[in-house]
């Protein structure tokens, strides 16, 4: 029988080569695995509410926060490109490009903005100080508060890329949404070892809402068609269906994060009525900010005095912009401007959502109309987040 011989020093350099790569795959394995169980160092905030309930307010609490990059409804776009398909069929789509921007991955737009854009192609953009500030634009300092006219006059025509540059510079990513509709939907996000997300639940009082509806009519009858899944047509929600379905959510997200919630929503659920947010406005934005892990500067603490101690309740075309009002005034509006009939309907329609959220029934014009009568019901300790549930209940 014929022998090989192989010389030692063939062996022993076959078995270094052969060890060598396993050493690199592992490593190389090693280094990935890591990296996607490792908890994002940034923190992740969605501001989750629906329109006309004060989330542009509570948005611009955390854009003016110089460690926060804010984008208020990024989801915009994805509604705007495909309006024939109804709110739950988007509901994944809105997720995806969601966790995109949490991880400042602004290529998710590419599907749904022109190949060539700048800053002022995205929605709301001037809304945002952290692009209206360096490295996105380099008119305003982050820690000025920054006003909408004045970003866009200043800085529209930088390129888009300077989204994501921006994005990646701060310590606090935020992003305010009135597309989700279940909070079961957001469960990828919120296990998602990449993201470090907590979630604060904006809601309001349906009247209120209703009446602040009224003020944008032709403005939301696109999305109006999404809700109620229409395959495009606009709708204008004068029998409150659309109201219906807000209610709806309201009470599905504030059930499921509250009676036997899984435990990955410990401490990274907390909601926030938009009357107590006005009526004491320090006390609940520092409370936001200690979930958020954030601080309330002193040039912050003056902003907010002055953007809730204006003059009267705020115009008809001010209804998407944050100007200094009034904030209690706007709140309790609706019980003198709707009449008795509409406040009937909408409770009608909402009673759970008003009774779970904290709100007290009108039973006539009377009680309508009396402000001395308050009808935001004093909170419970801990009512609102994640922990007053008692698992022995």
């Amino acid at each position: 029988m014929a022998r090989i011989r192989i010389s030692s020093t063939i062996i022993t350099l076959l078995v270094t080569v052969q060890t060598g790569f396993l050493l690199f795959m592992y490593a190389r394995y090693n280094s990935f695995t890591t990296h996607s169980e490792e908890k994002s160092s940034q923190v992740h905030i969605l501001i989750l509410s629906s329109w006309r309930s004060g989330s542009s307010f509570v948005g611009q609490l955390f854009s003016q926060h110089p460690s926060v990059f804010y984008l208020m409804e990024p989801a915009w776009h994805v509604w705007v490109t495909m309006y024939q398909n109804s709110a739950k069929v988007l509901h994944m789509a809105v997720r995806d490009l969601v966790r995109s921007v949490f991880l400042c991955d602004m290529s998710v737009f590419d599907a749904y903005m022109p190949w060539k854009r700048n800053l002022s192609d995205l929605f709301q953009w001037a809304v945002s100080r952290a692009l209206c500030s360096a490295p996105a634009c380099d008119s305003f300092q982050r820690t000025d508060i920054t006003s909408e006219m004045a970003c866009k006059t200043l800085c529209g025509r930088y390129p888009f890329s300077k989204v994501e540059e921006a994005c990646k510079t701060y310590s606090h990513v935020v992003i305010k949404e009135v597309r989700f509709f279940d909070l079961k939907v957001l469960y990828p996000l919120l296990t998602d070892p990449s993201l470090n997300l907590k979630i604060i639940h904006l809601v309001r009082d349906p009247r209120a809402v209703v009446k602040s509806r009224e003020q944008s009519v032709k403005a939301l009858a696109r999305d109006n068609g999404i809700v109620l899944s229409t395959n495009g047509t606009k709708v204008e929600d004068s029998k409150y269906k659309v109201m219906q379905e807000i209610c709806r959510s309201h009470v599905q997200i504030y059930e499921t994060a509250t009676l036997k919630p899984p435990s990955f929503l410990k401490d990274r659920y907390l909601m926030i009525r938009f009357e107590d947010l006005v009526r004491d406005p320090l006390s609940e934005i520092s409370e936001m900010y200690k979930f958020a892990d954030l601080s309330l500067t002193p040039t912050l603490k003056s902003w907010v005095y002055n953007i809730t101690h204006g003059q009267g309740p705020g115009k008809k075309k001010e209804a998407f912009k944050i100007t200094s009002r009034d904030a209690v005034n706007v709140s309790q509006a609706w019980r003198n401007v709707l009449s008795f009939q509409k406040i009937k309907k909408i409770q009608e329609v909402c009673k759970g959502a008003i009774s779970m959220l904290g709100y007290q029934l009108v039973d006539s014009e009377k009680e309508q109309r009396d402000l001395s009568l308050d009808l935001v019901l004093p909170r419970r300790q801990n009512q609102f987040s994640w922990s007053s549930f008692n698992p022995k209940n």
